[in-house]
């Protein structure tokens, strides 16, 4: 314990700061089966990304699952091979702020998870020859994507809200990026951000803390921090200026409308009642948007989302709209309910259903350690552990007076961006029947 500081301690989940390097350390002891979750998040993602080379941070993701100095082909000890053979699930995933790597795993081998990370933490090979048929399989993912309509009109939502901020690109990158990016250039992104320093170790099971700590220290600590200072993100995103409006047209079988809203940094404490607000509007049989859209047969599904990200996120509402509804019926819709919000404000027995609905959201989200883990995950993302922890108190003195104050100060017009997926039959040209259609 003498190379390590310990910061602070929430919800039994413990900080240290190991000194040699800089590396964050959280543990939470759960000792009710006999597993363990093994998490690093890096603080990069497609916001650390520019034009050039957007997509980085997931292509990087797939090129250290192929091999480290200590654990690659050549040796015969890969890291899916080494870790399969005694049990584990891992993989990673890659979104705006952050990346993670993980392992869920026996206990007694969670010290071969450690050694793993560490390795690829600074002694990824990268190589060229392992870049090219990585690069096909992600630019295949990317074509799937841009074949799913909702998926399609997602990144347009953020490509059409966000101009100056890297929020604008997909996590997985323009395709020319995809495809054009250096196996140089990736290496410089890796040898910029992937650091201790830059880091957070999670572990959350049933071990012993001062046990896994030596662990820690023995295949992290002698890894250097950073030889320079990791470069911030300092591009704001300028105040919009009015409405913004756009539309899709191809191929498909269903309509979607999409409306979304600025919102806070996900450290601003408005992120709660909008939260409250979010379930408010979509949780259940009983809340306003399925009453008003899924009983009346004019939606199939809903989406309505509120994340909090590191800078300014969106408030977004999906509507997937079931054939023969018009796009202009559903979208005056969903703007009417927003607006009787913003007028007239909501009942407190609408806020209490909506908080008691969450809580029974997050109990059941944090089942497990993995589960755990990943919550925490993204709470390490937006600059603060300790939301993971305090997400259910703040939203339990959240206010009927609260929802209708955030609602009138995040969505209002001249901060939305809506934009419509209109299908077209195959080889249809005909854009006034389309357009007609959608009304």
């Amino acid at each position: 314990m003498t190379n390590y500081d310990q910061i602070k301690s929430s919800g039994g989940i413990s900080e240290y700061l190991l000194k040699t390097n800089g590396l964050t350390v959280l543990l939470l002891e759960e000792h009710s089966a006999p597993v363990v979750t093994f998490m690093v998040t890096y603080l990069v993602g497609s916001r650390n990304e520019a034009l050039g080379h957007t997509g980085a941070t997931h292509l990087l993701e797939h090129l250290m699952f192929k091999g480290s100095r200590n654990y690659n082909k050549d040796s015969g000890d890969t890291i899916w091979t080494l870790l399969q053979n005694v049990g584990a699930r891992l993989n990673a995933t890659t979104w705006l702020d952050r990346t993670n790597y993980f392992e869920l795993l026996p206990k007694e081998h969670l010290e071969s998870a450690m050694a793993v990370e560490a390795d690829r933490m600074r002694y990824a090979l990268l190589r060229d020859s392992d870049r090219q048929p990585e690069m096909t399989v992600v630019r295949n993912e990317f074509e799937r994507g841009e074949n799913d309509p909702w998926e399609s009109l997602e990144k347009s939502m953020w490509a059409t809200a966000y101009q100056a901020h890297p929020y604008h690109h997909s996590t997985i990158g323009w395709q020319s990026d995809i495809e054009g990016v250096s196996t140089e250039r990736l290496r410089q992104f890796y040898d910029t951000y992937y650091w201790p320093n830059n880091a957070t170790v999670t572990v959350i099971g049933d071990f012993q803390a001062k046990q896994v700590l030596s662990l820690i220290e023995r295949h992290f600590g002698a890894l250097p921090s950073s030889p320079e200072p990791i470069p911030e993100m300092y591009t704001t995103e300028p105040r919009q200026q009015g409405p913004r409006r756009f539309i899709i047209k191809r191929t498909g079988e269903a309509g979607i409308v999409g409306v979304a809203y600025k919102t806070p940094p996900g450290s601003h404490p408005d992120n709660y009642p909008l939260a409250v607000l979010n379930n408010l509007l979509s949780s259940g049989k009983t809340s306003r948007f399925y009453r008003l859209l899924i009983d009346s047969g004019l939606a199939t599904n809903l989406q309505v989302a509120n994340h909090p990200f590191r800078d300014n996120g969106l408030f977004m509402i999906y509507a997937f709209l079931t054939p023969d509804t018009g796009h202009e019926q559903v979208e005056n819709l969903i703007l009417e309910t927003l607006e009787q919000v913003r007028r007239e404000g909501v009942e407190d027995q609408e806020v209490a259903r909506a908080q008691a609905m969450a809580k029974a959201e997050v109990a059941f989200s944090r089942d497990g350690s993995y589960s755990i883990a990943s919550a925490l995950n993204e709470s390490i993302a937006l600059g603060d552990w300790t939301y993971y922890t305090t997400y259910l108190e703040r939203l339990t003195e959240v206010t009927a007076t609260d929802v209708q104050r955030v609602a009138r100060l995040y969505l209002e017009e001249d901060q939305s961006t809506t934009g419509w997926f209109v299908p077209l039959a195959d080889n249809s040209d005909d854009g006034e029947a389309v357009m007609e259609a959608a009304k």
